[in-house]
């Protein structure tokens, strides 16, 4: 047990003043990041854009689109640092709960087929996979098909 006091997590929106921090994330875990216009344009939309914190330090990042009863979870990020230490987790936890609190019926997502790891936490969430979008992600070579997953609220 550690006598040393440690940073409480916390969920806070995401605001124009925090885009640049956000970006440095985006761009540092992400061969094809979103840009700032695509942040800037979910923000004046009334998008649920969240961030993580523990103390000032920002672990990670969500957007959200909420219309006609679904919730459509449109970016889910943890900084490289703190990835694989349940931030992703929690984090997700937090935003299943507001969507509930929001009444959602349902979420809908997109994830890479080539990543594991984000496919493995939506499952263990209970999320199915419930389609396929070709084409929908950039790649190294053309583009890469997008697995969606759903989750019945």
């Amino acid at each position: 047990m550690s006598a040393v006091p440690q940073p409480e997590t916390n969920y806070q929106p995401m605001r124009e003043k925090d885009l640049a921090e956000v970006m440095a994330i985006e761009e540092a875990i992400y061969e094809f990041p979103w840009t700032l216009g695509n942040f800037r344009d979910s923000l004046r939309a009334g998008y649920m854009c969240w961030l993580c914190r523990e103390g000032p330090e920002l672990l990670g990042y969500s957007v959200l689109m909420n219309a006609a009863g679904e919730v459509h979870l449109l970016n889910l990020s943890i900084a490289g640092n703190h990835q694989g230490r349940g931030h992703g987790r929690r984090m997700l936890l937090f935003l299943v709960d507001n969507a509930r609190i929001a009444k959602a019926e349902k979420i809908i997502l997109e994830v890479r087929p080539t990543n594991s790891g984000a496919q493995n936490l939506y499952h263990d969430f209970g999320f199915r996979k419930v389609g396929v979008r070709r084409n929908y992600y950039p790649a190294a070579h053309g583009r890469e098909d997008a697995t969606v997953m759903a989750l019945e609220l």
